[in-house]
């Protein structure tokens, strides 16, 4: 089987290639990526290469997968998991995968990651829990899933005492308290924004600070200060860019300090005024991770020492914060749609991510089996000489200008192929619709798709007759159900 996937080789050596996978095993499952969400923290990889604690020293020899914020369908099911997994499923990837070297698919493995349109994962990803069901109605939101299970788990990640002066905490962030999410106008930040006005456990006052007044302008058009009202949330942006003392003008909103500061930018005069914000009891979490491996910042422990402050920080979420993104997304809890503001194909994939900290916008996603220019999603032009693009535009715009499962159908069904005489597109199409439409069909219906998601190679082949044999219903259901 072969695939083609971005694959690094040394600093900032990434290409595209075409290579062949080895046969797959008993105990492995052979998928198909759809859709991957480029990560900063994937350049950090590619420009510290074997440096990288995640990356192995011999890339050289045997290029690494790169991508790890990926969702596609189940290809083929080794024999020792076709109990848990089935063809034609939907899965997204927790990259934390158990690994005692600490290595993560879009990091570490050769066969494995998210930049590729056909990927094999080894035993260890599914004994250890990390291949994940989803039943989103799109996959570029599941590639999203993973960027927001890192938010889910900062919040979750924080503690305050059960009671003043006690040695037992309550996780999580103090519900009703205040919080502070510092330098937040990129797409980690937007997606802590949309958990805590959404979120279970919500802040009464919510503060959010940038110093580009473009980004905090967008972050306000996105999160508007009434849906957080009505979400009993007063939030607050503040473009800290020209204030001299932060901490004294952020204590406008909340005088006693903050219960939660997030820090958003690896800046180590945020850090420094950040601590100083924290309430008796307040918790802060180092969020950004830094490039730089000696990063460190000012900090005063008399205010540690008095006011019971404590320190996390977070890198990524654990499974269960997945399990607890895909329900947000399944939901539609959280829109993270609203940080999707670029596409693009494997075929642009080794150039766009090599200029991720140049380019402007939150997630680019790479949809894996077509050729495509990386594109904002509410530029498209109306006069395009490709109809489909035309189309395209006419179904943002009908989205609000954001990035959808309609337009995403339509892009995958129209969008040139970059494997010739791929088939991926009509066989994802068809359960993706599925899967969307599902609650909403008849019983007899539902037989039927539910023979089409399980069976989706024998039904292909299949006369009118002959499954309406096997899904127990009429021909009269079938065709008009095709």
């Amino acid at each position: 089987m072969k695939t083609k996937a971005v694959r690094l080789y040394g600093e900032m050596d990434l290409r595209l290639d075409e290579f062949e996978l080895p046969e797959m095993q008993d105990d492995e499952i052979m998928a198909e990526v759809v859709t991957d969400s480029l990560c900063m923290s994937s350049y950090k990889a590619i420009t510290q290469a074997q440096k990288h604690k995640k990356v192995p020293d011999d890339i050289s020899e045997n290029p690494i997968i790169l991508g790890h914020e990926f969702c596609g369908t189940i290809k083929k099911v080794g024999k020792k998991w076709k109990d848990q997994y089935q063809e034609g499923d939907k899965f997204v990837i927790q990259p934390n995968i158990g690994d005692i070297r600490g290595y993560a698919p879009g990091y570490s493995f050769h066969h494995m990651g998210g930049d590729a349109t056909t990927i094999i994962f080894s035993d260890q990803v599914m004994e250890n829990g990390s291949l994940l069901k989803y039943n989103g109605d799109s996959f570029f939101e599941g590639s999203l899933v993973e960027p927001l299970s890192c938010v889910v788990g900062a919040f979750n990640a924080q503690y305050h005492m059960k009671k003043m002066y006690s040695y037992e905490h309550v996780m999580g962030i103090k519900e009703g308290g205040a919080i502070a999410l510092l330098g937040a106008t990129g797409p980690m930040g937007f997606l802590a924004i949309d958990f805590a006005i959404h979120g279970s456990k919500k802040p009464k006052t919510l503060v959010v600070t940038g110093r580009t007044q473009k980004k905090i302008d967008m972050a306000a058009r996105l999160y508007t200060v009434e849906e957080a009202k009505k979400n009993g949330v007063d939030l607050v942006y503040v473009n800290t860019r020209d204030i001299a003392d932060v901490n004294k003008e952020l204590r406008k909103y909340s005088e006693k300090g903050f219960d939660d500061v997030f820090i958003f930018a690896p800046n180590e005069e945020m850090v420094t005024y950040g601590v100083k914000m924290l309430a008796f009891d307040g918790c802060l979490n180092f969020f950004s991770g830094p490039a730089d491996q000696e990063f460190s910042s000012r900090v005063n422990f008399y205010n540690i020492h008095y006011n019971s402050t404590h320190f996390v920080g977070t890198s990524g979420g654990n499974t269960e914060d997945m399990k607890q993104s895909i329900e947000l997304i399944e939901s539609k809890t959280v829109n993270v749609a609203k940080i999707a503001t670029h596409i693009l194909g494997l075929d642009h994939a080794v150039e766009t991510t090599k200029a991720l900290p140049e380019l402007e916008g939150s997630k680019k996603i790479v949809y894996t089996h077509k050729k495509f220019p990386l594109t904002e999603v509410d530029k498209f032009d109306e006069n395009s000489d490709d109809e489909y693009i035309r189309e395209l535009k006419s179904i943002v715009e009908r989205n609000g200008n954001l990035w959808s499962a309609e337009a995403e159908r339509y892009f995958i069904q129209n969008a040139p192929e970059i494997l010739e005489g791929s088939s991926m597109s009509s066989d994802i199409l068809v359960r993706d619709q599925i899967f969307s439409t599902y609650d909403s069909l008849y019983d007899a219906e539902k037989k039927v798709a539910d023979y089409l998601i399980s069976h989706p190679s024998e039904a292909i082949e299949m006369s009118v007759s002959e499954l309406a044999s096997h899904c127990d219903a009429s021909q009269a259901t079938i065709i008009p159900f095709l």
